[in-house]
């Protein structure tokens, strides 16, 4: 390790937090009253030191740093900063990046400061707070604005750990070689300086305490796994990159899967989990005290946290104020009374029992998700298109262009976006097709029974045979939009 100079020594020990004064491996990069050792690519107004703070608000820039500390040029390291945005704003922190005048970095990669930030008509940024932007994403906000939040990056070797307010998000190991991607072909690990983002006149964001442990080139990364490369890996990256919300919606912590381990998964392949809690008549929670303590369980958690409304009885059993706490509700259509009255489960044999019309039982499956469509306050609607075992395998002469238009307009009409199921393979290409012409939304969705999740390999393959853009992604909706607060419920 490079000996800390006598000023590097002193400036430490005037600027660090009483809790890491004598720490002297960490090193500040920033006096608290000047632009030292920083330069600004484009407009130098755009930064300024304001109450021991650097502010970022003004045109677009980025403010490198060129001091002294390693000569600016940094391999393996820990960086951590605190960093405060105002509502809307969009910033971030590089590493691996170098000095250059105008326009963005080329080289090196991005954590991504990004609350509230939507964007305009033509681009929504779906990436938020603590992601490695373009690499692995985080799509659900987990810090706020107007509060201090700590940003702390580890990179050893091919091995990147970004951690918020202490919880990790992101491990990403990059691969041998790596893989480039189109404008993202600078995205190597390698080394460089760091640099802070003011993305555009209306984003605020304020740092302090900016930090940095210099670790030994030849440190090795902490684990010996590296990702393999194949035609998956490569289109969830190319997904990571091109603003599609990576995400499976549907994961059920089931056989016995852990949350840690779900999480663990979650950061190795780049997909963020949607954790989803079976809510109805005979199921773990029936009532909204159940829900409620679920929700505290999953509180700081880095996923999204899903009810799943199971048989038609559920919209009676839980408050509207309950349901919208989640992020999102959905449900399917394989659990419902035939016209009979005899309730059936649609993935239970037994219970379906002979189907000597096949037609007739297929206008009443219609019905029934026409009904969940209209009545019930969901966000998605999963399991799409299933048949029971006795008639699937006459499901493309079934599922009618007709029949497929009334579930196709009963989900647009209702702002209800449509799984594509990872385990059953569902819906068809044509359905989705079809309902992409309409303007419906999709979802990714695993819905497991056990263990393993796998890596969204059928929603992968629709993206590219149905050409779906991140437009047509799912993403669940704010504070007040929800559908359960939005329309009324039968």
């Amino acid at each position: 390790m490079v000996p800390i100079s006598r000023r590097d020594l002193l400036a430490s020990l005037l600027v660090l937090p009483a809790a890491l004064r004598g720490e002297a491996d960490w090193i500040p990069l920033f006096d608290g009253r000047t632009l030292d050792g920083w330069k600004a690519s484009e407009s130098g107004g755009s930064f300024r030191v304001v109450d021991g703070q650097i502010a970022a608000d003004g045109p677009r820039s980025h403010l490198f740093y060129t001091g002294s500390v390693r000569n600016a040029d940094f391999k393996n390291f820990e960086l951590k900063a605190d960093v405060m945005a105002r509502p809307g704003a969009n910033s971030g922190i590089y590493f691996h990046t170098k000095f250059q005048p105008g326009g963005w970095p080329g080289k090196g990669f991005e954590v991504q400061i990004n609350n509230t930030q939507k964007g305009d008509a033509s681009y929504v940024e779906r990436r938020k707070t603590g992601s490695l932007y373009g690499v692995r994403n985080v799509y659900k906000a987990l810090a706020s604005d107007n509060e201090w939040f700590q940003l702390h990056v580890l990179v050893r070797a091919k091995q990147v750990q970004i951690r918020l307010n202490g919880t990790l998000l992101v491990d990403y190991v990059e691969p041998d070689p790596p893989v480039r991607m189109g404008d993202a072909a600078g995205r190597v690990l390698d080394r460089g300086t760091f640099a802070l983002q003011c993305h555009d006149p209306n984003s605020k964001v304020f740092f302090r305490n900016i930090l940095v442990k210099p670790l030994p080139d030849d440190l090795p990364m902490a684990t010996d796994e590296r990702p393999v490369v194949d035609d998956v890996y490569r289109e969830l990256l190319r997904m990571n990159a091109g603003n599609f919300p990576v995400v499976d919606y549907h994961v059920h912590l089931k056989g016995g899967l852990t949350l840690e381990e779900a999480v663990r998964e979650s950061r190795r392949l780049g997909i963020m989990y949607g954790i989803a809690v079976n809510c109805g008549l005979g199921f773990p929670v029936t009532n909204d005290a159940a829900a409620e303590e679920f929700l505290r369980s999953m509180k700081g958690q880095p996923v999204f946290v899903a009810m799943q409304g199971e048989g038609r009885e559920w919209v009676k059993l839980f408050s509207k104020e309950t349901i919208a706490k989640f992020d999102y509700a959905f449900t399917d259509a394989m659990t419902f009374s035939d016209d009979s009255g005899k309730r059936m489960r649609l993935w239970i044999d037994d219970e379906v029992g002979e189907i000597p019309d096949k037609e007739r039982f297929t206008e009443m499956c219609v019905s029934r998700i026409l009904g969940v469509l209209s009545h019930e306050p969901i966000d998605i609607y999963v399991n799409p298109t299933f048949l029971p075992k006795a008639i699937a395998a006459d499901y493309d002469r079934l599922w009618t262009p007709e029949r497929m238009q009334k579930v196709i307009e009963a989900a647009k009409r209702n702002d209800v976006a449509i799984e594509i199921n990872n385990t059953y393979r569902l819906p068809s290409p044509a359905f989705i097709k079809e309902a992409k012409k309409a303007g419906v939304k999709f979802a990714f969705g695993t819905n497991n029974a056990g263990r393993e999740l796998g890596r969204l390999e059928y929603c992968v393959e629709m993206v590219k045979e149905c050409g779906l853009t991140w437009q047509d992604i799912f993403v669940p909706k704010p504070e007040g939009e929800k559908p359960v607060q939005k329309r009324a419920v039968s």
